[in-house]
């Protein structure tokens, strides 16, 4: 059975910083394309940042320069860290792996950026 389990979500502060964490079991993420998105109240799901199995990543237009994505295939991993939060950057974060025709989500963390 394939899961992805997320962990890292919280409440920061604006300008702070917090580093999710997505751990696959059932699946090798290495052959993968691994996603970050997220969805705000109100709002369609949006993907924020993709690395694919060959390392290329893609982030959208918001969060260039202070999101980073990266995966550790050792440990079966794919981060999220997150620099320079904005109120605005307020969500559900969901981690994705998809290839082919097979796509698998988490069940998500709340990301809160507030004062």
């Amino acid at each position: 059975q394939v899961q992805l389990l997320e962990s890292g979500g919280g409440l920061v502060q604006p300008g702070g910083s917090l580093r999710l964490s997505c751990v696959g079991s059932g699946i090798s993420i290495r052959i993968y394309t691994m996603g970050w998105y997220r969805q705000a109240p109100g709002k369609q799901r949006e993907l924020v940042a993709v690395v694919t199995s060959g390392e290329t990543t893609t982030y959208i237009d918001s969060v260039k320069g202070r999101f980073t994505i990266s995966k550790d295939n050792a440990k079966n991993t794919v981060y999220l860290q997150m620099n320079s939060l904005k109120p605005e950057d307020t969500a559900v974060y969901y981690c994705n792996a998809a290839r082919v025709i097979f796509n698998y989500w988490g069940q998500g963390t709340q990301v809160t950026v507030s004062s």
